[in-house]
């Protein structure tokens, strides 16, 4: 990773001109001019001119394109000098689909942090069960686990108000899918009820920016039990199972919590809760939050087709045997 971070920096210098370029904002606030090709889901592709540089995305703060990037650089000032003494200024996120502050919030209790971002995780309901999940915006966009609403379209979201000193719970029964990623365990819904306010939402942080052993916690519906709080620490950031890597907790996760999410003392969302290992205790596991902004940014992917369940597969009508005869005729 070390030489990978020289190669980068070394790199900047030799940018192409930032009119006809995308532009990659690095977090040692350096930036790369140049095309980008692809977009993994740990990597980036630009091509440079005169070769193609593979840029891991945990490297990466920010992309912009085109005209988006012209305009940044005119507006830079006071960020750190590359190896050319150009650079670009790291600035915090416009507001869009969801919030990702550039800066850390200030370390909290997990008192205060509940009292504040507790409303913004709601309980999701199917005819065949439930689970958790967390609004991203306060247009009634929230995420959940691909399992939870595997195979149902009739979903409902209990969401919990304070006011005056009290739990207001009202439930939303019209709740569309918007885009589902299978193989990445997630899925995105919208509350369409006309009657629906606007919604407390929480910011997405960084699960790379973690250290293991830091203190995380989690707010579910374990069993059915609304608004629990679970607290424990990080306990690897790298645990592959069945080939995906996944953010271990000793943070009680149980059926119920799937969806929910997993928060630093800053009151940021860094991974969403999906599984445990029911023969052990303290052996929760979540999703790491740089796989949720991946499915989000590119959510037009896996949008979600009422007339294609399917989707984002589309399966072509096999041809009738009639047709076969046919054409063998």
């Amino acid at each position: 990773m070390i030489r990978s971070c020289v190669l980068l920096s070394a790199l900047v210098a030799c940018g192409l001109p930032s009119a006809l370029a995308d532009t990659i904002q690095l977090k040692d606030k350096a930036a790369i001019s140049g095309k980008v090709l692809a977009e993994k889901s740990d990597q980036i592709v630009v091509d440079l001119g005169y070769t193609v540089l593979i840029v891991p995305r945990n490297q990466v703060l920010k992309i912009l394109r085109g005209d988006d990037a012209t305009a940044a650089t005119k507006r830079s000032h006071g960020s750190k000098p590359a190896a050319g003494g150009a650079a670009l200024e790291v600035t915090e996120p416009k507001a869009g689909f969801y919030s990702a502050p550039a800066k850390l919030p200030p370390v909290r209790s997990v008192l205060e942090l509940v009292n504040q971002i507790g409303e913004a995780v709601v309980q999701v309901r199917t005819p065949s069960g439930l689970g958790s999940g967390f609004f991203l915006n306060e247009d009634g966009y929230l995420i959940t686990n691909f399992h939870v609403i595997e195979g149902e379209t009739q979903i409902s979201v209990e969401v919990y108000r304070l006011q005056d000193g009290q739990l207001d719970r009202k439930t939303y029964k019209q709740v569309r899918i918007i885009a589902l990623n299978k193989f990445g365990d997630l899925a995105l819904l919208k509350v369409d009820d006309k009657d629906a306010p606007r919604f407390k939402s929480v910011p997405l942080g960084s699960a790379d920016a973690l250290s293991v052993g830091e203190t995380v916690f989690a707010i579910g519906s374990p069993l059915g039990l609304e608004r629990t709080v679970t607290e424990g620490i990080l306990s690897t950031k790298t645990r592959e199972v069945g080939g995906v890597l996944y953010l271990q907790t000793t943070a009680q996760i149980n059926p119920g919590n799937s969806g929910g999410p997993l928060f630093n003392l800053s009151g940021e969302v860094v991974g969403v809760t999906n599984m445990k290992v029911s023969s052990g205790e303290g052996l929760g596991f979540a999703i790491p939050v740089e796989a949720v902004k991946f499915f989000l940014d590119h959510r037009d992917a896996f949008a979600y087709s009422n007339d294609n369940p399917g989707t984002p597969y589309r399966y072509l009508e096999p041809p009738s045997r009639t047709r076969h005869a046919q054409a063998q005729d």
